[in-house]
């Protein structure tokens, strides 16, 4: 038996409350938009996301000879409309110039999906009620569930599984399949770009459960416990090698995605006096989530709506070590919840919350609550220590010489041993104690361990795995540390690039690299920079002026070594031109003279003149060649500009300026404004450390 209830939402009511809890808390605001779908009914329809269309104009069909219709392919209205394409994650939601819709938030369901696309292709009504069909049953069911279902939606908030890169309007690398992916300085992240980087290492921990799946984080973490280089020169290249082979299985399981690097010398971590520092970035620390707290009810053993609720308390709050973390349970429940199994469950729960923490970390903790130094005469590595590391003139002693475990370099030493025990460090509560080895590597235990099971998650060793070369790569905080290596080695080659390691041609195991593969990071498709602002462009559309949308520079960018506009993806112009920057100055124009405080640079062109060749000879090439096309690079293949504007930035931070907006404006060879020649796909204003 089944009874008809009349709903009092509207369809677009429901299409925006979809949208609305699929996006969750995300920040994005889809180029000063916000979130679009709230915005009146007509406004909705008219929206236009970086030039696409979110709902599709009503399109006339005509008929071709065989009578079908000719109108794109006989697509509906919801498969031409940018909303249904993003929210499928098709081109140029994909992943390659836009993320998949909404950004920052959950995946929507083929139901909702299948619903938005309904509600589009009848035509967008605005006030339309739907009619619900219940069996009586389940009528009588979801009655019963109401009151846990309002405990639950006051009190947790969601966490998003899926991630995706942040709008145009917040710090981002470069679109996906655009140039150079971009690692950016993991402190500078947006919150949506952590969930990104969250949510590609639960997809490799998942893939666990293949054993035989080279691509899973314990295959991956394995390759160094079994080849990796130290105490000699193959240090630095085979760790380059290591990293871009985990970023690929990164990529494998969420496109675009690339490995942020920790700066260590940053403020926050106070290089002088660590212990009072961040002493591990914000990202990597222990922390609950209202949805993590809410599924402690299901445990076995479970926990009570009033524990949850006074779980509730420390919701949110990052915890550096673990053994704070139970203090804090202690402290606010009871000693029981610290042992045994409650204490597994909620081992279970920080890492639901955040897979980028690690159980077997214990850092800056060491026996009687000694320092660092006092434990084994390593120190904290500061921005002095890195200055004279990188003062260094020769590869043998920055990266070490020719001889296997018998000639370190500088950086292999500290900072890059001394943080590995710095993070590592040595469990306040273990299961057994031991000395501080004089031999890191002999510290932990390897036999017997199922490495990334959940009850080795459980365990409590002496030593963190950071600890050893053996078993460091287990924990995820390795990989951002050795990004860092790695951006500073890439900086010390610029100013030394005549210093190479001995043996180019010597293999790096267990691939078939060589050292010499390893000296052009470009070859390998990424750079370091420390953070980035994106302003899309249309290639296809020239200009005369480019204004962008202002933007606010965060904190973390305040203090950066190089400031570029960068002109991205610039096919051969025809005639010639300069290019000129203003910051925080919309109306410049050609007249604009070049001692005023806000010009900022400038980029000069040299133009081909007519095109002397057929139809075709000036188009623009595809972005990827033909199959075994092996010709030199098209001519008219499109580049990249990179303008210096560091000191008209400057400038403006010294007079108190936060909010920073980009001019170009576009002069010919006579010095006046030339029209309807400049084309480029995107700007974009990147720092550098």
């Amino acid at each position: 038996m089944t009874s008809i209830v009349n709903n009092k939402e509207s369809r677009f009511a429901k299409v925006q409350r979809i949208l609305d809890e699929a996006a969750g808390k995300s920040s994005a605001d889809y180029g000063g938009l916000g979130r679009f779908w709230g915005r009146s009914h007509a406004e909705f329809l008219k929206t236009v996301v970086h030039g696409i269309p979110m709902i599709a104009p009503v399109e006339e069909k005509s008929k071709s000879c065989c009578g079908t219709s000719t109108s794109d392919g006989g697509k509906t209205r919801a498969d031409r409309s940018g909303l249904i394409q993003g929210l499928r994650g098709e081109t140029p939601f994909d992943g390659m110039t836009f993320p998949r819709l909404p950004w920052g938030g959950n995946p929507l369901s083929d139901d909702d999906i299948g619903f938005i696309a309904d509600w589009i292709n009848d035509g967008c009504p605005a006030k339309d009620r739907e009619s619900a069909v219940f069996p009586l049953e389940e009528q009588k069911l979801e009655f019963k569930l109401v009151d846990a279902q309002k405990f639950r939606l006051a009190n947790f908030e969601a966490t998003p599984r899926a991630a995706v890169e942040v709008a145009p309007a917040e710090p981002a690398p470069a679109p996906s399949g655009k140039g150079l992916k971009q690692r950016l300085n993991l402190d500078c992240l947006s919150e949506t770009q952590l969930e990104q980087l969250r949510f590609a290492f639960r997809e490799l921990y998942e893939l666990n459960k293949w054993p035989q799946d080279r691509r899973s984080y314990n295959n991956q973490a394995l390759i160094h416990q079994n080849h990796c280089q130290h105490g000699w020169e193959k240090f630095l290249p085979w760790h380059r090698v290591y990293l871009y082979e985990f970023e690929q299985a990164m990529q494998d399981v969420c496109p675009g995605i690339t490995m942020p690097y920790w700066d260590w010398t940053m403020a926050q971590y106070v290089p002088e006096d660590p212990t009072n520092g961040w002493i591990l970035p914000k990202s990597f620390k222990a922390f609950l989530t209202g949805k993590s707290i809410h599924d402690l009810r299901q445990t076995i053993p479970s926990f009570s709506v009033e524990e949850c609720k006074t779980l509730l308390k420390i919701k949110d709050v990052h915890y550096t070590t673990l053994s704070a973390f139970f203090d804090a349970v202690e402290e606010h429940l009871s000693k029981k919840f610290t042992v045994g199994d409650y204490r597994k469950r909620l081992i279970d729960a920080l890492l639901e919350s955040n897979s980028l923490w690690y159980p077997l970390r214990y850092p800056a903790q060491y026996p009687n609550n000694q320092t660092i130094n006092q434990a084994n005469h390593y120190h904290y590595p500061g921005v002095r220590d890195m200055e004279e590391i990188q003062s260094l003139r020769t590869f043998r002693d920055y990266g070490g010489g020719d001889s296997y475990n018998d000639s370190f370099g500088f950086l292999d030493q500290n900072p890059h041993n001394t943080l590995h025990i710095w993070t590592g460090g040595m469990n306040p509560t273990p299961a057994k104690a031991g000395p501080v080895p004089e031999n890191r590597n002999r510290g932990v235990q390897i036999s017997g361990r199922r490495f990334h099971s959940r009850e080795d998650m459980y365990s409590q060793p002496t030593y963190g795995d950071m600890f050893s070369n053996l078993t460091a790569s287990y924990d995820p905080v390795f990989w951002p540390l050795h990004a860092n290596i790695d951006r500073l080695w890439w900086e010390w080659q610029q100013a030394n690039p005549s210093s190479l390691p001995v043996d180019l041609d010597g293999i790096l195991t267990p691939w078939s690299y060589t050292i010499r593969d390893t000296l052009d990071i470009h070859q390998f498709g990424y750079e370091y920079v420390k953070g980035n602002f994106n302003f899309p462009a249309q290639i296809d559309e020239p200009i005369s002026r480019f204004v962008s949308k202002p933007v606010t520079l965060p904190a973390t960018l305040l203090k950066f070594r190089e400031a570029e506009v960068r002109l991205h993806q610039v096919p051969q112009l025809v005639r010639s031109c300069f290019i000129r920057v203003f910051l925080n100055l919309p109306d410049a124009n050609y007249q604009t003279p070049l001692n005023h405080p806000n010009y900022a640079g400038y980029a000069s062109v040299f133009g081909h003149g007519p095109c002397y060749g057929g139809p075709g000879h000036c188009d623009l090439p595809p972005s990827q060649s033909r199959p075994y096309d092996r010709r030199e690079r098209n001519h008219n293949t499109p580049r990249n500009m990179r303008i210096n504007v560091s000191t008209a930035l400057r400038r403006i931070m010294d007079s108190g300026g936060r909010d920073i907006q980009i001019t170009l404006v576009v002069i010919g060879a006579d010095y006046r404004e030339e029209k309807d020649l400049l084309r480029m796909d995107r700007l974009s204003l990147t720092f550098l450390d």
